[in-house]
């Protein structure tokens, strides 16, 4: 039964790692900007640079779990399919950051109760956290590598239940401003700060691990 348990913890911490992850990298609002000069956005757009980041942080605040209700662009239209769509990102988003909270609380308890027992089992949440936060993020990082049009297009079939997703830049051109190659940099550092996580959890495991031998 405890080892049940370790390995469902292992399932919350890596939960934890994604929700940090993707919330870190949406609010890298450093990596828009360095995608946004690189493909020349304002010349390609005909937007000046301050308007583009304007409405690029309209919808970043949008998506955050304290954000406002309503998706409102300072300066572009909006279709009633893309605002539907942006409502459901939204849900998914507040959905990894709620999720990002619960476990940390549950895992935090759970650190604290085995501290208290200095129940050296306990570990092995570390490691099974580490094992996991590897694993998912590295097969989902060969999909990408593979084929990232394919990859992009399945993560909108399995998330979502339609096809709004598919901007007609005619009435939102909001989709002009967002790039396939952000979201693919959106991808590669949630994968990347996702596998950096694994690594600490597995460092950590190992060194206190060590540690607990030479004592005894």
């Amino acid at each position: 039964m405890k080892r049940i348990i370790h390995w469902a913890l292992g399932v919350l911490g890596m939960l934890l790692s994604i929700s940090l992850a993707v919330t870190l990298t949406l609010n890298a609002r450093w990596l828009y900007v360095s995608v946004m000069e690189r493909e020349h956005l304002p010349e390609y757009t005909g937007y000046s640079s301050e308007e583009i980041l304007a409405n690029y942080d309209a919808v970043i605040e949008y998506n955050s779990i304290l954000g406002p209700e309503k998706l409102e662009f300072p300066t572009l239209p909006m279709s009633e399919g893309g605002r539907i769509h942006f409502e459901e990102v939204k849900v998914i988003f507040v959905a990894l950051q709620i999720i990002g909270v619960i476990s940390f609380v549950v895992l935090g308890v759970f650190a604290i109760l085995a501290i208290k027992k200095k129940d050296s089992d306990a570990l092995s949440v570390l490691r099974n956290t580490g094992i996991l936060a590897v694993a998912i993020p590295s097969a989902i990082g060969v999909g990408v590598a593979l084929n990232w049009d394919r990859a992009f297009v399945i993560f909108h079939k399995i998330f979502f239940a339609n096809d709004l997703w598919l901007f007609d830049p005619r009435t939102d051109p909001v989709i002009r401003i967002l790039p396939d190659t952000y979201f693919l940099a959106c991808t590669v550092m949630i994968i990347s700060l996702v596998i950096i996580s694994s690594i600490l959890c597995l460092a950590l495991y190992f060194a206190i691990r060590i540690k607990i031998c030479k004592r005894t």
